[in-house]
């Protein structure tokens, strides 16, 4: 078992200036009773790239970045990694998105395809040489991920997915207001482990919100600060996640993955009465936005 320091409030603040020169504030979409944080327009097409930013921008030259994941947090050290000079190797199941797989493809880091779920693909990328950069279980990418909500100064209430809970701790730390967290039905990790007083590995679904899918890894200090800090966390079914992203398609002209979606998923449904519901990513292939469309999921 990894120890991982847990971030404070002030690490949200330091990162926040370390990502600035990077990356610009994304903008903010006012609905009927509800607003729209667009994450996905970042230039990976995910939040994740705040965490990147964030953990890299802590290394020494020439270290070797080392990373997991179902996809958006590779193609975010990719890039990270490409915009600051180091080298990296991303480590993916092959049951990864198709999507993700081809973007990270166009960096010049290390793709290894290894296993057949997050889980193997995660314990696998432990086992290199490199600094270990996790999607959620580390000071410096969770940090990153809470500047997201230094952008909301005013939120009274924010809703945002929730996988290895990386987010939603960051966002629990620097939010003024009520954090919201929101698990898929089918992998719903953060809520199973909320429910059994500690971390415990689920036996979930395949699930349209892919990025969501996958067990915390043992002892991430995401587990605390999710239950310390956040007000509730939800769950939505498949239906609900298809209807989001149709909604956000047709209503908003906004490609959204289905983990993207999550948290307009638990707003639409009313499991959270309204707030700002964080768009986290769009990267989704046309195969599977057209059948979602088309309402075959």
């Amino acid at each position: 078992m990894r120890t991982v320091e847990r971030p404070t409030r002030d690490d949200v603040a330091a990162a926040a200036e370390r990502i600035r020169p990077h990356l610009a504030p994304t903008p903010l979409l006012a609905g009927d009773g509800y607003s729209l944080k667009l994450e996905q327009l970042q230039p990976t097409g995910s939040f994740k790239v705040r965490g990147a930013v964030a953990a890299l921008t802590r290394l020494t030259p020439g270290e070797r970045v080392v990373a997991a994941s179902a996809g958006n947090h590779g193609l975010a050290v990719a890039w990270a990694a490409q915009r600051l000079g180091f080298d990296a190797t991303i480590v993916v199941a092959g049951t990864a998105s198709p999507a993700k797989i081809e973007g990270i493809r166009r960096f010049p880091a290390t793709l290894v395809v290894h296993g057949v779920d997050y889980d193997e693909a995660e314990r696998h990328a432990l086992s290199l040489e490199g600094r270990y950069v996790s999607p959620y279980n580390d000071r410096d990418v969770i940090a990153g991920a809470g500047t997201v909500a230094l952008e909301l100064p005013g939120a009274e209430t924010i809703v945002v997915p929730i996988g290895g809970g990386g987010l939603a701790s960051g966002i629990g730390l620097a939010a003024a207001g009520r954090v919201v967290g929101v698990v898929p039905a089918a992998f719903p990790a953060m809520r199973a482990a909320l429910d059994a007083g500690r971390l415990v590995e689920i036996e979930g679904a395949p699930t349209v919100a892919d990025g969501l899918h996958g067990n915390i890894e043992p002892g991430s200090v995401t587990f605390e600060l999710v239950r310390n800090h956040l007000a509730d966390v939800v769950t939505v079914t498949e239906d609900e996640l298809e209807d989001a992203m149709r909604f956000l398609a047709l209503e908003h002209g906004l490609v959204v993955e289905g983990a993207g979606a999550a948290a307009v998923a638990a707003i639409r449904a009313g499991k959270v009465d309204g707030g700002v519901g964080i768009v986290t990513g769009r990267n989704v292939t046309a195969a599977r936005l057209a059948r979602v469309l088309d309402g075959g999921g």
